[in-house]
């Protein structure tokens, strides 16, 4: 019952109304990353991340939990996620949380380990967040440097602008070089992602009504974004408001411009220079981008690019890390399993750093090489390749 097939034979069991929603069927359904790598592998093509999703709302119809979880819920995916201002101020005192020493002496104290629920896990993953400075407004519109070649527009998204705005100003700053002029409206919000993930369907149609409104109006060649899970979901608008006659059409458009920016950059030759980077990196790909788009080559030719780099294999590079959107939250003991084996192989390697293209996936294998002592640094794609223009900058 843990296999694809035996879960889809549990979700048209419940739909048939041949087998109740037990704990044991919570169990299976809920085990399962939903990392498409099925998907990949299916002969007939079967799209398994649209009934796993369907699956885990009905879970979250019948079995909403005790007060607390759905507390918990309501204060993730309905205040936080949606608005960047409380995503902000979450963000802030997190940040005085860490700046204080709280962080530091919790840890030391293995207090979390005490408390019920997955605390610990959450606390793992925390990375150091930007100053408050940092994270001041992204510019609404970024002129291409040189000849424009696109008009283009830049998903920030929620956590990702939060925790990793470093990866959207290098993101940026690579477009513009590469002939983009970059459009980033403010009356975007989060793709809803996560929420499809945890069984909220609603709230994430939502949030897609939303983004198709702000992106709609400005005449793009493509909509980019540098977050894989994002950027799977953002591609699946359509699919996602089907059945809204009102905005069907309009999701489908939207969703056929929706690029990775690996694929946006990866599509003509890189405009130079680039300066050498001397290291020997890895690439692991996140589920969302290889199974959920088919991107594997891309990321690959823009690392191989770069002056001085060398890239090694890395085996089961498209096995889960165990972050898989929120996994790692709500099933913390395997997806420590799934990390265990992925450092494992990255430690095998013997890479200076890891690259890959998702911020759940940096974030995981971040607390992974950490909990490791391993040095190995953890970069995404654009990271690398806005390195490399900076090199080239100092050596003129």
């Amino acid at each position: 019952m843990d296999s694809p097939r035996g879960r889809i034979y549990l979700i048209k069991s419940l739909a048939d109304g041949r087998i109740a929603l037990t704990d044991s069927v919570v169990e299976h359904l809920s085990l399962c990353l939903d990392c498409r790598a099925c998907e990949s592998a299916c002969p007939a093509g079967v799209q398994y991340g649209h009934l796993i999703e369907a699956a885990r709302a009905e879970i979250e119809h019948q079995r909403p939990g005790s007060p607390l979880r759905r507390l918990v819920r309501r204060l993730a995916f309905d205040l936080l996620l949606p608005s960047p201002r409380a995503l902000g101020a979450a963000a802030g005192l997190l940040r005085l949380y860490q700046r204080l020493g709280l962080q530091a002496l919790v840890r030391r104290s293995r207090l979390l380990e005490l408390l019920p629920g997955p605390l610990a896990a959450w606390d793992a993953l925390l990375p150091p967040l930007p100053p408050p400075a940092d994270r001041g407004p992204l510019p609404e519109l970024l002129p291409a440097r040189g000849e424009r070649v696109a008009r283009v527009g830049f998903i920030a998204g929620c956590v990702q602008d939060v925790v990793f705005r470093a990866h959207n100003l290098a993101t940026l700053r690579s477009l513009a070089r590469n002939g983009a002029e970059v459009v980033v409206p403010r009356e975007q919000r989060c793709c809803g992602a996560l929420h499809a993930h945890a069984g909220d369907p609603e709230r994430s149609r939502a949030l897609a009504r939303q983004n198709i409104a702000a992106f709609e109006p400005l005449g793009l060649d493509a909509i980019l974004v540098n977050a894989a899970g994002c950027g799977a979901h953002l591609k699946n608008y359509g699919h996602l408001l089907r059945e809204d006659r009102a905005w069907h059409a309009r999701a489908e458009a939207f969703a056929g411009k929706v690029q990775d920016v690996t694929e946006f950059l990866a599509r003509r030759p890189l405009a130079g220079p680039l300066g050498p980077l001397p290291m020997r990196v890895t690439y692991h790909d996140p589920c969302h981008l290889c199974h959920g788009q088919r991107v594997r080559a891309q990321p690959r030719a823009l690392i191989r690019a770069i002056p001085g780099i060398e890239l090694v294999d890395l085996r089961e590079s498209e096995f889960c890390c165990g972050s898989a959107g929120i996994y790692n939250l709500t099933e913390p003991e395997m997806a420590a399993r799934l990390l265990e084996r992925k450092v494992g192989h990255l430690a095998a390697t013997g890479a200076e750093a890891v690259v890959t293209a998702n911020p759940g996936c940096i974030l995981q294998i971040a607390a992974g090489l950490r909990r490791r002592g391993l040095p190995m640094r953890v970069l995404h794609v654009v990271e690398l390749l806005d390195q490399a223009y900076r090199a080239a900058e100092g050596a003129r």
